[in-house]
């Protein structure tokens, strides 16, 4: 199991509220068999209407890896994809005013921390990164804080969520591997799999 506590990078804000998945990902991407090659069309038509300026073109953010939105990220429709687009561009963690339900419960299935803070907080936050992007950001799971330079932000998240992270038990398929004895023992006193 993956037990995450802290993640340390960069960041790239993201600026405007309600940003959904078909922004994330457009729905000519959807029929792909694996999600390889998503993070490249991550917010694609987005990046094209700003002719190169979408922060994730922008060579100041080339490898960071916490993104930093604003209010009901990740809403509209559940497509899984979504998420699978920003973690394979490199995205970590996400920091923001708050998230859609099911885009916040596929980051946590896939290992990647989605925490929230105020308003004013998060937009102090994209505006450290902007004025120096080379300054590292850290999302701290333990202390609930994230930290950019000299800003300390106090941050939230489901309890639940936050304990899986740190428990190293968000991942499912792996619970189930390293509990194959106990899937066996139950399979086994399962009537409708003994097919007899």
């Amino acid at each position: 199991m993956s037990q995450i506590k802290n993640i340390s990078g960069r960041g790239i804000p993201l600026a405007g509220d309600d940003i959904d998945t078909d922004r994330i990902i457009p729905a000519r991407y959807l029929r792909c068999v694996t999600f390889d090659g998503l993070g490249e069309h991550a917010f694609k038509d987005d990046r094209v209407q700003t002719n190169g300026e979408h922060p994730f073109d922008r060579s100041e953010y080339q490898g960071a890896n916490v993104l930093v939105v604003n209010a009901n990220f990740g809403c509209g429709s559940s497509r899984e994809h979504a998420p699978q687009a920003i973690r394979r561009w490199g995205i970590e963690a996400l920091v923001g005013e708050s998230f859609a339900e099911i885009f916040f419960g596929n980051c946590v299935a896939m290992g990647v921390p989605c925490v929230t803070a105020d308003a004013d907080s998060v937009e102090k936050l994209q505006a450290a990164i902007a004025a120096n992007p080379q300054t590292p950001v850290s999302v701290d799971l333990e202390n609930m804080e994230v930290r950019c330079g000299d800003l300390t932000l106090s941050v939230s998240m489901p309890e639940g969520a936050r304990q899986s992270f740190l428990n190293g038990v968000w991942d499912s398929c792996g619970q189930l591997v390293n509990q194959l004895d106990a899937v066996r023992e139950t399979a086994a006193k399962l009537p409708y799999l003994a097919w007899t």
